[in-house]
């Protein structure tokens, strides 16, 4: 059996062939991607922030594309939607509701998630764990604070409204990432090697 040594400083966008054509279509698939797993959310009458795939989505889009290609596709998720593309959860646009500060988060986050995953922090359940929790809190240090400037609430209740709700849905999609992700990367090396 030979095993091919993949460098750290790649990302699963850079098994597939091709140039500046290859990325332009990852980067605005990314975007679209993201877009549609948005849909998949559920408002809770708690909170004005629902809960949605579309965190998921980005820490994914972000680990697969690198930080370039993931912050690229996550900024062109935004700025459509900021120019009223509904492709926010629950089909919304625009930039005047209490929980944009969450996407405003996704870019970093999948800029960050990007750069780890492409040092090889996504190669293995334990070191994709830790991307993705990274990534959430990048995205949760972006969006409480947004969230109490916009609805007046206080620090506690900022996280008791805009994290505490998500800690058991996300906590499910780093598992699944954690699966995913190095699966792929076993696929990759399997191909690659033949």
């Amino acid at each position: 059996m030979t095993v091919i040594a993949i460098p750290r400083n790649r990302v699963l966008a850079d098994a597939i062939p091709g140039g500046l054509v290859r990325d332009a279509v990852l980067v605005l698939g990314g975007a679209a991607f993201v877009g549609l797993l948005a849909q998949l959310s559920i408002p809770l009458s708690f909170t004005p922030v629902p809960l949605s795939l579309g965190t998921f989505a980005v820490l994914l889009t972000g680990a697969a594309l690198g930080p370039v290609r993931g912050a690229l596709s996550i900024g062109i998720y935004l700025l459509a939607g900021m120019a009223g593309m509904p492709w926010f959860a629950g089909q919304t646009s625009g930039w005047g509701f209490p929980s944009f500060g969450y996407i405003i988060g996704f870019v970093l986050a999948g800029a960050l998630v990007g750069w780890l995953a492409s040092r090889g922090g996504d190669r293995t359940p334990l070191r994709t764990v830790r991307t993705m929790v990274l990534g959430n809190l990048v995205i949760y240090a972006v969006g409480v604070p947004y969230l109490m400037g916009a609805t007046g609430m206080d620090l506690a209740t900022g996280i008791e409204k805009g994290v505490v709700p998500f800690l058991v849905g996300d906590a499910i999609k780093i598992v699944i990432a954690a699966g995913l992700l190095p699966g792929a990367w076993k696929i990759v090396e399997r191909v690659e090697s033949r």
